[in-house]
């Protein structure tokens, strides 16, 4: 399903704010078997297309609000000894985000905005330099990988560092969404860090960036 509207400007207006909340509702509606399924196309799609295998340092998140799920990407991370991280929120006021180590029976709490986190404090946490891949979870993404996201711009500040320095160690970024979530265009900003694929239930779609 495609949602034909251009999003004109994404933070803080009534209309981009609508569509969040129109994402959201079409992801959540989706049944238990449909999460299930769609869950596990897009680990399969990940495996097939060497995406996962290639790296060994991968950051993914708690689905939650209907995102699609990286557990099964999560278990198979485990099984193949791959070092996984989770986010966490910065202290302070700086509305960005850390990584932190990712392993079975980890006690989580949940942040100030209800997501689950890993009780870790400190131990072990890393920049997102110190990443090979990042799965991060998307509002909506269009063919170009620009992406919508809740609005708080996390995760644009947590990669800000990718359009300061060209000689940053880059991790492969690549969002993980339902294909009810797809979008005709998104305008992007001057801040926004564009994706370099999309996994979703139906495939990966690499992004060429000569076309973006």
């Amino acid at each position: 399903m495609t949602v034909s509207n251009l999003i004109a400007t994404k933070n803080g207006t009534s209309s981009a704010n609508q569509l969040r909340h129109q994402l959201r509702e079409r992801r959540r509606s989706l049944s238990r078997a449909e999460q299930t399924a769609n869950a596990e196309a897009a680990a399969g799609h990940l495996i097939r297309w060497g995406i996962f295998l290639r790296y060994q340092s991968i950051a993914l998140y708690h689905a939650c609000d209907g995102e699609l799920d990286p557990s099964p990407i999560i278990h198979r991370g485990f099984s193949y000894g791959k070092k996984l991280y989770l986010p966490v929120l910065r202290g302070g006021n700086k509305n960005a985000l850390w990584f932190v180590p990712h392993h079975p029976e980890q006690r989580m709490w949940k942040n100030r905005f209800g997501i689950d986190e890993p009780d870790s404090g400190r131990n072990g946490r890393i920049a997102p330099w110190g990443l090979d891949l990042i799965l991060l979870p998307l509002v909506g993404f269009d063919q170009l990988g620009n992406r919508l996201g809740m609005g708080g711009g996390f995760y644009d500040r947590t990669l800000a560092f990718l359009k300061w320095r060209s000689h940053w160690h880059r991790p492969t970024l690549i969002g993980m969404a339902h294909d009810c979530q797809r979008l005709q265009k998104i305008e992007a900003h001057s801040w926004d860090i564009p994706l370099d694929g999309i996994v979703s239930e139906s495939g990966l779609q690499l992004i060429d960036k000569g076309k973006a």
